[in-house]
């Protein structure tokens, strides 16, 4: 199943940085741009949680953490129906259907 998966990935006349998760909605990252993208996410959402004060104040956290993560997560998204494969609900191999 992993050999197939990774067929998957590497079948990609397109070029796209994300590619149709197998099960579920979403996208996998199939090129290093992809991986680039969700790396620097990820640097990024634990930036902001590493900032965090557990003596913050409720409104504090909602504008130096939660706010910053809801958009970094909508860039993220942008990123992704941009340069991705456009996501569809999958149960296994897209190819075989």
């Amino acid at each position: 199943m992993i050999k197939e998966f990774i067929e998957y990935i590497k079948d990609n006349p397109e070029g796209y940085w994300f590619k149709a998760r197998w099960y579920g909605w979403g996208w996998v990252p199939a090129k290093w741009q992809g991986w680039l993208v969700l790396l620097v996410w990820l640097i990024l959402v634990l930036f902001f949680a590493l900032t965090l004060d557990e003596n913050s104040p409720p409104q504090e956290i909602a504008f130096t953490f939660l706010l910053p993560i809801i958009l970094l997560t909508a860039t993220l998204i942008r990123i992704c129906w941009k340069k991705g494969e456009r996501p569809h609900w999958n149960w296994g191999d897209p190819r075989k259907k």
